[in-house]
């Protein structure tokens, strides 16, 4: 297949810039990926889509505020973006502008509270960055660093929680698994009340997540490699749904790509953690994953191609047609998509 061929028509006007002021009032646009029907809603409304014995896979992963704005020591402001923990002090970081910061530059932040030094230059151009520091490096971080937010996000943030979701423990993301931002407290105790169990697992979101896809056969694309964790609780609850014949609905991308990644043949998972670079477009067959909880995705992105292999690309196109023209709010502030069969959730 193209990559031409996940492009659709979207107006820069419906990029979501800004979170809602609740939660769970982004509208949620219901695709049965059998027949393709659509129903609208808002998110609050996903109860009715589920029933008592299925299970919601979410990715508890937290956002690194891993963007920090300071100065090299000889002049001139600079940028990182953490991407990596290397062990000792460094990380594999993004660097703008790039030319300035050979190996050898002294760069500080907040006024001398965190130096570092450039060491040397991955594969690729980025940066590897030693961190000179008095306590702990993450309180330093969350002092002086801001939300690496997605680079079609103009606007800046004002309460960084709202890239966080209220589910989030495991810090080591540089993006947010935004599909989980729909969700309160309130919501999920709401959904656990019906019968519908929860369940986590961790896949640290890499930066790559926004990479393009520049291969036009997007078979020759390369996924980029994330790490990722499966508890124990989670492979029992995930097990337990399958054998009773309940739904594994997987929140986001990295939840289904997390749980397709380390499945059986059979669909059932076990406790475990590794990498991985899995690339899920149409013609694969999921292993594990019933249904999936999703925002609206970039034409042309790894996303949509996932979204594609679940409901098929001319239903997803549809709807995504009829999503434009319903004024539907798109990627990470924007609205929800849950796929599903309709008639599973009436059972």
């Amino acid at each position: 297949m193209n990559k031409s061929d996940f492009d659709f028509y979207l107006p820069e006007r419906l990029i979501a810039q800004t979170p809602l002021e609740k939660r769970d009032s982004s509208r949620l646009l219901h695709l049965d990926k059998k027949t393709g029907a659509i129903e609208h809603g808002h998110f609050h409304d996903i109860t009715k889509y589920l029933k008592k014995g299925d299970c919601l896979v979410m990715n508890d992963s937290r956002v690194l505020p891993a963007r920090l704005i300071g100065s090299r020591l000889s002049g001139g402001l600079v940028e990182l973006v953490l991407l990596r923990d290397l062990g000792d002090g460094c990380w594999e970081c993004l660097s703008r502008p790039g030319r300035k910061t050979k190996p050898g530059t002294e760069l500080t932040f907040g006024d001398g509270e965190l130096t570092s030094t450039v060491m040397d230059v991955a594969v690729g151009g980025n940066r590897i960055v030693k961190f000179h520091f008095e306590g702990i490096f993450i309180e330093k971080l969350e002092k002086l660093g801001k939300m690496p937010l997605p680079p079609y996000i103009k606007e800046e943030l004002q309460d960084s929680e709202r890239y966080q979701t209220v589910y989030s423990r495991e810090l080591g993301s540089a993006a947010a698994p935004t599909a989980g931002l729909h969700f309160t407290k309130e919501l999920l105790k709401e959904i656990e009340d019906m019968g519908v169990k929860t369940c986590f697992v961790t896949l640290h979101v890499g930066l790559g997540t926004f990479r393009p896809v520049k291969a036009e056969k997007i078979e020759e694309h390369e996924m980029h490699s994330e790490f990722c964790i499966i508890p124990e609780e989670t492979a029992r609850i995930v097990n337990e749904t399958k054998a009773s014949g309940g739904r594994v609905i997987c929140v986001g991308t990295t939840s289904c790509r997390t749980v397709e990644s380390f499945a059986e043949p059979d669909g059932t998972l076990r406790a475990q953690s590794g990498w991985t670079d899995i690339f899920i477009y149409p013609g694969y067959k999921f292993k594990c994953l019933d249904a999936l909880v999703t925002n609206f995705h970039l034409p042309e992105s790894t996303l949509i191609m996932l979204v594609s292999a679940l409901a098929g690309r001319e239903h997803i196109l549809n709807a995504y047609k009829i999503a434009v023209e319903n004024r539907y709010r798109f990627f990470s502030f924007g609205d929800a998509m849950l796929i599903a069969d309709l008639g599973q959730a009436t059972l």
